[in-house]
């Protein structure tokens, strides 16, 4: 599980070996998409539309929006939450085998499955996988903006207590 970087910058959270191996039976009976090439354009793909739906989740604009506040590097052009950039993949330093999941599933429920589905009939298996790839993809994504430990912020090296800020939090009564 590594992500893939080009040029020093995370391009992808997974790579060829990592798709494969989640499902290899697939890559077995479909060879045409066996291809390394395709399969790491997919997971580039994937991880420029996870950053995406991470940026529009309403956790990444309140934490992004706080912490450029915090260090007082609000850039002029940052005044409201569509103005928020994506999340640096390079500063993803905390979960990174989930990332590495995250793309995975995606690439495979959202890329790889539908190209050999046969959805003309009802139940097949490779349309079960589709939505049991987006049921696990769906679930860690969630976890993973729920947990909000993962990113460094400051671009430090670590992740600081302070750069940790979940969505959720337990609140107990003390007495």
């Amino acid at each position: 599980m590594a992500f893939i970087i080009s040029g020093g910058n995370v391009i992808a959270f997974a790579e060829y070996s990592d798709v494969t191996q989640t499902d290899q039976r697939l890559f077995e009976a479909n060879e045409g998409i066996a291809d390394a090439d395709l399969v790491e354009d997919l997971t580039i793909k994937a991880t420029s539309r996870i950053l995406q739906l991470i940026r529009n989740t309403s956790w990444w604009k309140r934490y992004y929006l706080l912490e450029a506040n915090d260090a007082q590097r609000l850039a002029t052009t940052t005044r409201s939450t569509p103005d928020v950039p994506l999340p640096d993949p390079d500063l993803i330093l905390g979960r990174q085998a989930d990332f590495t999941d995250l793309c995975v599933y995606f690439t495979l429920y959202q890329y790889l499955l539908p190209k050999i589905a046969d959805f003309t009939q009802q139940d097949t298996a490779e349309a079960n996988k589709i939505g049991i790839y987006r049921t696990k993809y769906e679930e860690l994504f969630r976890e993973l903006i729920d947990d909000g430990t993962w990113y460094d912020f400051d671009a430090s090296g670590t992740i600081t207590s302070t750069e940790k800020l979940p969505t959720r939090s337990n609140l107990v009564r003390v007495r």
